[in-house]
């Protein structure tokens, strides 16, 4: 009987358990956060990566040439120049929002909400 009671009046795990609980819930938070910004910081990165290539100017120009043959009979070999132009890309120089998109509504599928 006396063993019963002594068990009856212990504590100390609960104590423990609930301090472990708590302790395991404050991790599992800390490392969902963690997390979200390590993503927000290689998205980061990523975006300044993409807006370091679009940045590139990728136009070229070079002229053509051609070789006489000798005694003026003609042209014995001819390339024709090129040239292109790069234009701004929809994205480049960091135009577009990729980060993080506007909070929507909350709704049920189809009834006109931020839902569907």
């Amino acid at each position: 009987m006396q063993t019963l009671f002594l068990l009856w009046n212990d504590e100390a795990g609960f104590i423990i358990s609930a301090e472990l609980v708590i302790v395991a819930t404050l991790l599992v938070v800390g490392l969902i956060v963690g997390l979200s910004e390590v993503q927000h910081a290689v998205v980061s990165e990523l975006n300044d990566v993409g807006d370091a290539i679009g940045s590139l100017n990728q136009g070229y120009r070079f002229s053509g040439f051609s070789k006489r043959k000798g005694g003026g009979g003609g042209v014995a070999a001819r390339s024709y120049g090129s040239a292109f132009t790069d234009t701004m890309d929809e994205c480049d120089n960091n135009q577009c929002d990729i980060d993080c998109d506007r909070p929507r509504p909350e709704a049920m599928k189809g009834m006109g909400g931020g839902g569907d």
